[in-house]
């Protein structure tokens, strides 16, 4: 039964993965691309480590596999903030202000 519903958790969240991958390639501009990037990487990495934590004896890998998640649910969100707000200073215009012909810091 464990094993059902670990397979489950790990084909769930593969498929989340790979539908985050297509959303990045058919998203218009950087910013929704990021925010694509960031949303499906910390769902499909809680679903993929609970399938594999699942599928351990509850032993010294499940425990890794939980740091393994606090890690990477604390660092990945972090990071495609710094990703968008370094996009946002270096002038990058969202796709709604390039269609406007508005500047970043016009007002």
């Amino acid at each position: 039964m464990i094993e059902i519903i670990s397979s489950v958790f790990l084909i769930v969240g593969a498929f989340f993965s790979l539908t985050g991958a297509v959303g990045i390639f058919k998203f218009p501009d950087f910013f929704t691309r990021v925010h694509a990037a960031s949303v499906t990487d910390s769902i499909s990495t809680i679903l993929i480590i609970f399938g594999l934590i699942l599928r351990t004896d509850f032993d010294l890998v499940a425990v890794k596999l939980l740091f393994i998640l606090i890690f990477m649910l604390l660092t990945s969100p972090t990071a495609s903030h710094a990703l968008a707000k370094s996009a946002r200073h270096g002038g990058l215009l969202t796709l709604a202000e390039t269609r406007s012909d508005k500047k970043v810091g016009d007002d």
